[in-house]
């Protein structure tokens, strides 16, 4: 891939829409070529290993149709800067390939404007894409660092961790269900939940503090269930897990237990951190993220002699998560 590409036809020159839109200033100094040449060339600091990610978001797959694009733009950054987040890592560069079936000039800048804000408060530069012509779609490729020999991994849970997460849980699935007409809330509390699907705030201030303390992370994308059996399985643990204590919001709260249980461990799109740490570090990791503005809370316990997961409520729902190539 060319450090940025392009065969949209549109009114304006693909070279406009770079130009105008994805041309950005002010480049870091790890930055030495960015967008404008065949590729970019970046300068690696030392001491420091690469980490990269990449997702794809597609129309009606990931994001409603009638999403706005200033959320579009913004989400589709989040949940790559998510991933590093997970992996204990700092934000560096992305990359951007966006497919459309046609360019509007105020739907880019919206898209466009969205996606700067997010890359502006995480210290992340755009230095190269692609643009093409088809059915709207979104691919970015996130590029962070860690130590040498960092890194927070899924297999590296222990026996005896406890099992942990950042900020509330289920908020984003009930979001999509307002979306879809299949949840009547109060329009307040339905308004704060379709934000947290549009809007998910990725925990990349965490990655300091658990990259000092966690022994395996990552984020919750398709289901707490789901996501943390990938846990289970790498790090060959089974794991207790407690309902009463996952962490819900206000708005959430005012569903049915079931209900919202089935939102929070199911349900997918939080994008908040599912982590394990030593119970002793637990008191510290949990003043240090209050101090950034995030809480955390313990839901659960790694087990060695438990086979797979525990968890002490008769749910009804036995699904453990989102698959894209699932036929449930």
């Amino acid at each position: 891939m060319g450090c940025w590409r392009g065969n949209v036809r549109i009114p304006m020159s693909e070279f406009d829409l770079i130009r105008d839109y994805f041309h950005w200033q002010g480049a870091p100094d790890s930055v030495r070529i960015g967008v404008g040449d065949d590729a970019a060339i970046l300068r690696l600091p030392p001491k420091r290993e690469l980490v990269i990610s990449v997702d794809t978001f597609n129309a009606g797959i990931h994001f409603p149709p009638e999403t706005p694009p200033h959320a579009i733009g913004y989400k589709a950054l989040a949940v790559n800067l998510s991933d590093l987040a997970a992996m204990g890592a700092e934000p560096a560069w992305f990359t951007l390939a966006i497919s459309m079936p046609e360019a509007n000039r105020e739907w880019i800048s919206e898209f466009a404007r969205g996606m700067r804000e997010l890359a502006q408060q995480h210290g992340i530069f755009l230095i190269g894409g692609d643009t093409t012509r088809g059915a709207l779609s979104i691919t970015v490729q996130v590029m962070g660092f860690v130590p040498t020999g960092g890194g927070l991994l899924r297999s590296a849970a222990q026996d005896g961790d406890l099992i942990c997460v950042s900020g509330t849980l289920g908020d984003a699935a009930a979001g999509l269900a307002v979306v879809q007409q299949r949840l009547q809330m109060p329009v307040e509390a339905a308004e704060y939940c379709v934000r947290r699907l549009n809007y998910p705030t990725p925990r990349n201030v965490l990655a300091g503090v658990l990259g000092e303390y966690a022994h395996a992370c990552m984020d919750i994308s398709d289901g707490l269930l789901g996501d943390l059996g990938h846990i289970l399985k790498a790090s060959g643990l089974g794991a207790r897990l407690d309902h009463a204590c996952l962490p819900f919001s206000p708005a959430l709260l005012q569903l049915p237990e079931e209900q919202r249980l089935g939102f929070a461990l199911t349900g997918g799109d939080d994008y908040e951190l599912l982590f394990t740490l030593p119970a002793e570090a637990f008191g510290q990791v949990q003043q240090a993220a209050g101090e950034l503005g995030v809480k955390i809370t313990a839901i659960g316990k790694m087990d060695k002699n438990q086979q797979g997961l525990l968890v002490n409520y008769a749910f009804s729902d036995k699904r453990r998560g989102y698959d894209h190539f699932s036929s449930n």
